[in-house]
């Protein structure tokens, strides 16, 4: 108990309510406060993280799209936002799938809301099943200690069904102005680097560095293995880091997208299960076994 405050959303808040404008109508969202960071959680998109913001500036990637209620094709609804959870039927283009599968677009259930002295704390489930096919069940944690600069997100799919099955994840975390700009640099122990293409090859001596957005400027690609789970964004202009961590065992491999293109300025920092494009496979998932994940972002003033 503390005297000076009347009631704790002085300090942090959860409040939850349903977009009633435009191209978000009828999203269902939880609007996470902790007195440090703010993040707002998609409930009708797998509970993934909306957008963040650290004391106020915005940390997250946001598409000229915005955020989309509709099942309208994927470069017309994709926001990016902080995470996109790629999934569970594809990470990348997949033959036969949509690109980067349909985990995201799935509405998850809450099952638990808390804001107190112990901090922010979110649960949800999100089943990915089929008829006469797969029966996994993501459960998820969503954490943010009371006046902290971090959120923690912990996975854990389970294979509910009789058979075997097969997953490929991506945990898509965006970064958008002003956190993404000119002079920013990406720093990580990295082990192997793949470029995915000849532009991305003919570029791979910037592929650290964010350079100045410039009309019309081919993204590249980079397939990554790191020593250790951890890397960061440094913007020395606005004095902030940003460093993503993450489950090293269950997402051992790594990609980094980087868009320079005006309108479309934008750097994913990507772990997955799963070299993308013509090297993607599944991992295996045995009935009743369960996998575990976790992702925890941090920003930090420098």
């Amino acid at each position: 108990m503390d005297g000076r405050i009347s009631n704790f959303q002085q300090q942090a808040s959860l409040r939850r309510y349903t977009m009633t404008e435009g191209s978000e109508k009828g999203l269902d969202v939880i609007d996470c406060d902790n007195g440090k960071i703010r993040f707002l959680l998609n409930v009708s998109k797998a509970l993934d993280i909306m957008q963040l913001y650290h004391e106020g500036q915005n940390v997250s990637f946001l598409s000229k799209n915005a955020f989309v209620a509709r099942e309208i094709p994927f470069t017309r609804r994709f926001e990016g936002g902080m995470l996109y959870t790629c999934g569970y039927n594809a990470a990348g283009n997949v033959p036969g799938h949509e690109l980067h599968g349909t985990l995201h677009t799935t509405p998850a259930r809450v099952t638990r809301m808390e804001c107190d002295e112990n901090g922010i704390l979110v649960e949800a489930q999100i089943h990915d099943t089929e008829l006469f096919g797969k029966n996994l069940v993501l459960r998820r944690r969503i954490t943010s200690a009371i006046g902290s600069g971090s959120v923690m997100v912990e996975d854990e799919l389970t294979n509910e069904g009789f058979t075997e099955a097969g997953y490929g994840v991506l945990y898509h975390v965006n970064f958008g102005y002003p956190m993404l700009d000119e002079g920013a640099k990406i720093s990580a122990n990295v082990v192997s680097c793949v470029p995915r293409n000849a532009w991305a090859k003919e570029n791979v001596g910037t592929m650290y560095e964010i350079e100045a957005p410039e009309a019309g400027k081919e993204e590249t690609c980079y397939f990554l293995r790191l020593r250790t789970p951890e890397i960061s964004l440094t913007n020395e202009k606005i004095g902030k880091k940003c460093t993503l961590t993450y489950s090293h065992d269950t997402l051992p491999e790594f990609t980094e997208w980087k868009s320079m293109a005006s309108g479309d300025y934008a750097l994913g920092l990507e772990p997955c299960s799963t070299v993308l494009d013509e090297a993607f496979t599944y991992t295996k998932i045995a009935p009743s076994e369960t996998k575990k994940f976790f992702i925890r972002l941090t920003v930090e003033k420098i």
